[in-house]
């Protein structure tokens, strides 16, 4: 089962006019860290993590529970 719907953070990175480095370094990670989190499902990211990505991503309550907790098929 998938947590995090990669493709959809990626795009909303990227309308937002970021790198994944430059949003790591916005929420106070790794860069390397937080790309492991994403190729992993986000299995090990945070509330803390999760709450800050929504922040720095503008999203709105139903965007973040699309990317962050939905089940989904690939």
């Amino acid at each position: 089962m998938k947590v995090l719907n990669v493709n959809k953070l990626r795009g909303k990175i990227v309308e937002n006019g970021l790198s994944t480095g430059e949003l790591a370094k916005r929420i106070g990670v790794d860069r390397s860290t937080l790309y492991r989190k994403m190729n992993n499902n986000g299995d090990s990211l945070t509330i803390k993590e999760v709450r800050l990505i929504s922040k720095e991503l503008n999203l709105s309550h139903d965007e973040a529970m699309a990317i962050f907790f939905s089940s989904f098929v690939a």
